[in-house]
């Protein structure tokens, strides 16, 4: 399975990616993976003021996790644009077992680089080739489309658009993420900055 034959590409489909808004483990930098820890009030003003970004930039169909941190930060957008929510469950936040609910800290870079696979954990390869495969899935509906997820899940994207993985994704700030050149790296353009939607 780790054979790069098995590896799926991403689809050169340019959507909208949205990390859900701060809960209180965020707060707290802990390690949150499969917990479903809810949005805090902050993570709620952040999902307002990201759906308002949001607006008028041609967005048809929506697609979260099924945490209710993505699926609570996607159905407030989802109230502003007018839009469903539809719910794709490989765009779950990783696995990260014994880590899980404890402070973020060495093994993190570890666990990107593939050096190391916390107990119990989703290898990083197997997050990229799961968040791959649930972005295609996601891009298949009506553009322009928004996808609601997790920042582990984006840094996994950020490989599969050929950019450093290891960057933290803010939450709740929304970024439109383009193809480049065949070959080339992708261009992420936050929604604060103006991004213009071009298809």
């Amino acid at each position: 399975m780790d054979g790069s034959a098995a590896e799926p590409v991403l689809a050169r489909v340019p959507f909208w990616f949205l990390r859900h808004g701060e809960t209180d483990w965020n707060a707290r930098n802990l390690s949150q993976g499969n917990i479903d820890i809810p949005l805090n009030a902050n993570g709620i003003a952040q999902a307002q003021a990201a759906a308002a970004l949001l607006r008028g930039r041609g967005i048809a169909s929506i697609v979260a996790s099924p945490l209710s941190r993505a699926r609570d930060t996607a159905a407030i957008a989802g109230a502003a644009l007018g839009l469903p929510v539809a719910v794709d469950d490989g765009l779950r936040e990783v696995a990260f077992g014994v880590q899980e609910g404890q402070p973020m800290a060495d093994w993190f870079a570890e666990w990107i680089s593939g050096a190391l696979t916390p107990e119990g954990a989703e290898s990083f390869a197997a997050l990229r080739r799961r968040a791959v495969s649930a972005v295609n899935r996601a891009t298949a509906h009506p553009p322009a489309v928004l996808v609601v997820a997790h920042g582990a899940l984006f840094r996994a994207l950020r490989a599969g658009m050929g950019l450093e993985p290891n960057v933290r994704t803010r939450n709740g700030v929304p970024f439109w993420c383009a193809p480049g050149p065949v070959g080339g790296a992708w261009a992420l353009t936050p929604a604060e900055a103006g991004a213009a939607l071009t298809m």
